[in-house]
């Protein structure tokens, strides 16, 4: 472990920062090349339209066109592209709220304050379809 971490001469612990910086370095660049290669893929595949608000793109303006994940985990990168959707910048910041928002709320589809609705409009159907039966 020698070289990873600086004692100090009272005991205290410091971390190695210039190798710390070579893993996330290496981190980002390994990212950026999935990233890259996925987003290429879509961009071969797909129109260059945002599947929400069917704005077009141009060579001149595609940077602001997104690769969305349908089922937002980034490491699911089907070769067929069937997890991808191209959105732009704007759509996608908005796609991702939303499903914070709804993480936020408790993902079920509740209310935050935990209320529910308590109507129950068929509670009477099987005692009706019974009487039907008898007749």
């Amino acid at each position: 472990m020698a070289g990873r971490v600086n004692v100090l001469s009272a005991g205290k612990v410091t971390p190695d920062h210039a190798r710390l910086d070579r893993v996330i370095a290496e981190a980002k660049r390994n990212q950026a090349a999935r990233e890259k290669g996925y987003r290429e893929q879509a961009l071969r595949m797909y129109p260059w339209v945002c599947g929400r608000c069917a704005r077009e793109f141009t060579r001149a303006n595609v940077q602001l066109l997104e690769v969305h994940h349908r089922d937002h985990n980034h490491d699911n990168n089907p070769p067929d592209g069937s997890n991808w959707e191209l959105l732009c910048t704007y759509c996608h910041e908005n796609e991702h709220r939303r499903y914070l928002d709804h993480a936020a709320s408790g993902g079920d589809g509740s209310a935050a304050d935990g209320s529910r609705a308590t109507h129950q409009p068929f509670a009477g159907l099987a005692g009706l379809l019974r009487k039907e039966d008898k007749k």
